[in-house]
């Protein structure tokens, strides 16, 4: 994982799409399968507001992520660190934690796509997709492969939405109409759709990504902006087509398994067929996310690009970071409902996250003295801060009472 020093403008694009892709896909995992599914059973068609405001949250801290990573030339805890000494460990034990339990649940994903496909039992199938996880990481050009492989499952990813919204009826007009004007607004659903996937580690993958990849400095920011739009773009389009899906099948009658409401969808849509449909766009979720959470974790554990002196620690630790979460799924197996807790919790995290960064944006020590962040990127990335603080207060206190 070499950190080039300069590169071409046309190297830089061919980066920032690989970010695109592994912030996109990082957001739309397991997790996200587990919990668009079991919030549309819950909200029916008011669950699109949520999608709303996560695709509108997405777009602020996106593009004032990666701007201040990429103008500074830091990794997201080196400049935590500058804003107050101290800060970026802090940030690095909520960031790896979070990081790390959406991994037993990525690798999970991928086992059980494994067992839905082949039989396989869903523990040895997260021990193979470990083990291809681990190999594509220690593999000459590792981050280039990794881009390929994200990007390949990324296509299968859409076109097996693609299918099913093909062969179901979705409610389009209602759909349109509570995403819009919901009759009933879950501050629950919102902090744990927004966290896990906007959330915690997803909110750095394409940043550090970015970083590692060579690309900093202000000359850059234009392709920072195609790359952090077109990662937008990509995880916004599968996160509608996932809850238009959930939604033909919901307001048909149907009861979603509460032990697997995401293989409910697919099997009421399209039978046995589909349910192997699910089971390939749960191993592609799976290896995609497990490939973006350890990247970043591990991005946040390595703190002096150890990488670049010392590529047997990086290894090492991306070995351990994989391995760890496979044990623990193997003896514990499906955390379903851990994905939808640690979910609400990356969306705790992200209002702290996102203000250490815009406190660091408006630093000339930190960021140079010629640089000036977009007032209207300060202001919404605030309102951010804000509405997911007090979102996720609101959340805490309904699940006291």
């Amino acid at each position: 994982m070499k950190n080039e020093k300069a590169i071409s403008k046309r190297s830089a694009l061919n980066v920032a799409m690989g970010a695109a892709f592994m912030m996109a896909m990082a957001a739309v995992g397991p997790g996200f399968l587990t919990q668009t599914a079991t919030f549309t059973g819950k909200l029916g068609a008011n669950f699109g507001f949520a999608i709303l405001i996560c695709i509108l949250v997405d777009i602020v801290v996106q593009l004032n992520i990666w701007r201040i990573i990429i103008v500074s030339g830091k990794h997201a805890q080196v400049l935590a660190n500058e804003v107050v000494p101290g800060l970026g460990y802090l940030l690095t034990v909520l960031i790896v934690i979070g990081g790390f339990f959406f991994n037993i649940g990525n690798i999970g994903g991928a086992g059980l796509g494994l067992n839905v496909l082949f039989g396989i039992s869903p523990e040895n199938g997260a021990i193979i997709a470990a083990i291809v996880a681990i190999s594509l990481f220690l593999v000459k050009d590792a981050l280039l492969v990794v881009d390929r492989t994200v990007q390949g499952l990324a296509v299968i990813k859409i076109l097996i939405l693609i299918y099913i919204i093909a062969v179901t009826t979705v409610p389009y007009q209602s759909a349109v109409q509570h995403t819009f004007l919901p009759s009933n607004i879950d501050f629950y659903s919102i902090v744990t759709i927004v966290g896990g996937t906007v959330g915690g580690y997803i909110s750095f993958a394409g940043g550090h990504r970015l970083l590692e990849g060579g690309v900093h400095g202000s000359q850059y920011l234009k392709t920072v902006n195609e790359g952090a739009l077109t990662g937008i773009g990509v995880a916004s389009v599968i996160r509608v087509m996932l809850f238009l899906a959930g939604l033909a099948v919901v307001v048909s009658g149907h009861q979603l398994d509460a032990s697997n409401p995401a293989a409910t969808i697919f099997k009421v849509a399209a039978g046995e067929f589909g349910y192997k449909f699910f089971g390939l766009l749960l191993l592609a979720a799976g290896m995609t996310s497990t490939l973006g959470s350890t990247f970043t974790s591990v991005s946040f554990l390595d703190y002096h690009m150890a990488s670049e002196t010392n590529p047997r620690w990086r290894r090492w630790l991306i070995i351990g970071f994989i391995a760890a979460a496979t044990i623990i799924f193997y003896f514990i197996g499906n955390p379903a409902k851990v994905l939808v807790v640690v979910g609400a919790l990356n969306g705790l995290i992200l209002p702290i996250a996102l203000a250490i960064l815009l406190i660091a944006a408006t630093s000339h020590r930190i960021m140079g003295q010629s640089y000036h962040h977009p007032v209207w990127l300060l202001i919404s990335g605030w309102v951010v801060v804000i509405f997911m603080a007090f979102a996720g207060i609101r959340t805490i206190m309904s699940i006291h009472i």
